[in-house]
């Protein structure tokens, strides 16, 4: 007996509410921006600067003591999380101890790192400092740099495939979706002020590569029933070829998810949010994939037969004046 998450056959119109999905997810982007220029990300060390010391014991973590005994070591800015994590025992408290890079000083010195898990031993004698993680402020700054300069590129490299792949309204709409995901990421780190650091990039990187293979599927199939299809309207044509592609995708989707959500729940809190990014990715970039890319091409239009000349509207293509 073979499970079927898909019937064989499905007629779902995926244009039915089309003006509000797509205009949700230009809300969902604007939004995000708003979020990210007024509450700003959480980053981590990797972006800050500074020292960041992961501390571990059986007692439980007291932040207002941990404070006070370095605070005659005159720091600065300190941060003191404690971590939750439901794969950790009963008596393994941790704690994550940030400390900003000191002024003419590219980290926080070996002996200051030192005198700070003295202070704390004196306050927990059963403390211990797993890792010790710095990072000088110039390196910092060339990081975010960096990670700007490979997000960009990789969208301007795939615009470039799509355009060569298919046609521009195609490589403008897959990379308007990826567009959309990699914003609505960033948003929702930034409501929520997960930690942001190389990690997150990566996971951005990786939603990346995941949103376009699910969206070149939808068009490499779109292109085979434009071609198959010649009088039907690119709307009715959209429709019949995401239906066709729909169980596909929620297999694909649906089996990363799990794999995700277990890594999510067991994997422990360091790689805590860069498994959320994926996971958060995957959602929006089927979304995308489904309800914004397709959506886009519509209103650009696709020539559909290049034995006529160009003269149908502004697009250039004979659904240039299509109905969204």
């Amino acid at each position: 007996m073979r499970l079927k998450l898909v019937p064989d056959q499905t007629n779902i119109d995926f244009f039915r509410w089309q003006k509000f999905t797509f205009g949700a997810s230009a809300l969902a982007m604007v939004l995000s921006v708003v979020a990210w220029l007024v509450i700003g990300l959480n980053f981590g060390i990797d972006f800050k600067g500074g020292t960041t010391i992961r501390t571990e014991s059986t007692a439980a973590v007291d932040v207002g003591a941990y404070r006070q005994a370095m605070q005659p070591l005159n720091l600065g800015d300190v941060s003191i999380t404690e971590v939750f994590d439901p794969t950790f025992g009963p008596d393994q408290n941790v704690a994550m101890i940030r400390v900003q890079a000191q002024d003419g000083e590219e980290a926080v010195t070996a002996e200051k790192i030192l005198a700070i898990e003295e202070a704390l031993k004196v306050v927990d004698p059963s403390i211990t400092f797993p890792s010790v993680e710095s990072v000088g402020p110039k390196v910092s700054g060339e990081l975010i740099q960096t990670a700007v300069l490979a997000v960009a590129a990789s969208l301007l490299a795939i615009l470039i495939y799509i355009w060569l792949r298919f046609e521009w309204q195609f490589s403008v709409g897959a990379v308007l979706a990826l567009f959309h995901d990699v914003l609505l990421t960033i948003g929702i780190f930034s409501v929520l002020q997960i930690r942001f650091d190389l990690a997150t990039i990566a996971a951005l990187l990786t939603i990346i590569g995941y949103s376009i293979n699910d969206t070149v599927v939808i068009f490499d199939r779109l292109r085979e029933n434009l071609i198959k299809f010649k009088a039907t309207p690119l709307r009715d044509l959209m429709n019949l070829t995401v239906n066709e592609t729909l169980s596909r995708t929620i297999m694909t989707s649906g089996t990363t998810l799990v794999a995700l959500i277990a890594m999510l729940i067991l994997g422990g809190d360091v790689i805590r949010g860069f498994v959320f990014a994926i996971t958060w990715g995957i959602v929006v970039g089927t979304y995308s994939s489904v309800y914004v890319a397709k959506n886009i091409v519509l209103m650009l239009g696709v020539k559909r037969d290049w034995s006529k000349p160009t003269d149908a509207g502004p697009s250039g293509t004979q659904f240039g004046g299509a109905n969204v």
